[in-house]
């Protein structure tokens, strides 16, 4: 099976769209419940919570492989929401703990492929 760039970006931007949109939908209702936001936040965040789960249907499979490499993705991309949503910058554990996540998950989503 050969490495197609195509499909992998592909994958990996469908992995942050549901990374943001798994974000959203907590983050409002964390603003509504901390009294930094009105009541409304909770509409576009069921709105959100029901894209994130529309998202995961068109993962390539339903498997343990994918939701993995999701996870990863959504580490990085939590780090990346710390720094520019709540304006935390990132430590270097921050940045290790990515760089240790999305190598595993490069394992994971290529070490089963057969040669």
């Amino acid at each position: 099976m050969s490495f197609d760039l195509f499909s992998f970006s592909r994958m990996g931007g469908l992995f942050f769209l549901t990374a943001i949109a798994e974000l959203l939908g907590c983050y409002l209702p964390l603003l509504w419940l901390t009294g930094k936001g009105p009541i409304w936040l909770l509409v576009p965040a069921v709105l959100s919570l029901a894209a994130f789960v529309w998202l995961l249907t068109l993962h390539p499979a339903a498997s343990g492989r994918v939701y993995a490499s999701y996870g990863a993705v959504y580490i990085a991309t939590a780090l990346a929401w710390l720094y520019v949503v709540d304006g935390i910058k990132p430590v270097w554990s921050d940045y290790l703990g990515v760089a240790l996540a999305l190598g595993g998950a490069a394992c994971i989503a290529f070490g089963h492929r057969q040669a």
